[in-house]
């Protein structure tokens, strides 16, 4: 005969949680619910960010394109800033998010110009910093939906570095973020092995080959977009926007 008094398994200690539910800790003011999770659909977005140092700096691209979902949507949206006179940033992802993070970074960089002890911050320092605010909000199960690209000036050294939304950074002579990471990064790194130390104007000509290239492949692209260097002697610079040459003469082979 069945009996129903055993059909549930104990719990796991007394006044203990059930399996996958949250613990209200006694003398709590609220109880604790399900955490925010926001970010965790990002509505309006931008695509790819590619970068490349050369001999005397960082170039960071990124087109102009925020979309709305699938529906290209606001094509006015910079992403590519300066920082300071050390730093530039290309983001991205979710376009909110990187408004919320930009007012972080700014407010950090009044922060330092108050101390008044004549030292810019670094973009290594920029770096770091990103790495624990981007962490700190994985951890809290509500990310920034971003690729942070950060490119500056070390000690008269090319610095280029990527946070992504979980956290996870690194460095490399080129970082290449969302589409272009499978298109572009491999025209980049070929150019670098036949030719590892390019000058300002051959990095030019990469970059704008790649946001060519995305332009014809990523349908989430745009045919104008910002150009961010910093060099060692000409220090920073935010061109654009820059438009993209189209060819469609080839298109009926396709």
């Amino acid at each position: 005969m069945f009996n129903s008094t055993h059909s549930a398994p104990p719990p796991f200690w007394s006044n203990g949680p059930a399996p996958g539910a949250f613990y209200n800790f006694p003398g709590t003011v609220a109880p604790v619910t399900n955490p925010i999770t926001h970010t965790q659909s990002p509505v309006t977005t931008s695509t790819s960010i590619v970068s490349i140092t050369y001999d005397k700096g960082v170039l960071i691209a990124g087109d102009l394109l925020a979309s709305y979902g699938s529906l290209a949507r606001y094509k006015n949206c910079p992403r590519v800033i300066e920082i300071n006179p050390n730093i530039i940033m290309g983001a991205g992802g979710d376009y909110a998010d990187f408004q919320y993070v930009k007012s972080f970074i700014e407010q950090k960089i009044i922060d330092e110009d108050c101390l008044d002890d004549g030292l810019k911050m670094k973009p290594k320092s920029l770096y770091c910093w990103l790495t624990r605010i981007m962490y700190q909000r994985r951890s809290k199960l509500d990310p920034f939906w971003n690729n942070l690209v950060v490119g500056g000036i070390q000690d008269g050294v090319p610095f280029l570095g990527t946070v992504d939304k979980l956290g996870t950074a690194y460095t490399d002579k080129v970082i290449c973020t969302g589409y272009g990471a499978h298109i572009a990064l491999p025209v980049l790194r070929d150019a670098l092995d036949k030719k590892p130390n390019l000058n300002l104007n051959e990095a030019k000509q990469l970059i704008k080959k790649c946001m060519e290239v995305l332009f014809y492949r990523d349908a989430r692209s745009y045919p104008k977009y910002q150009l961010g260097m910093i060099d060692v002697d000409e220090g920073v610079k935010i061109e654009g926007p820059i438009s993209v040459e189209e060819n469609w003469n080839i298109a009926y082979m396709t």
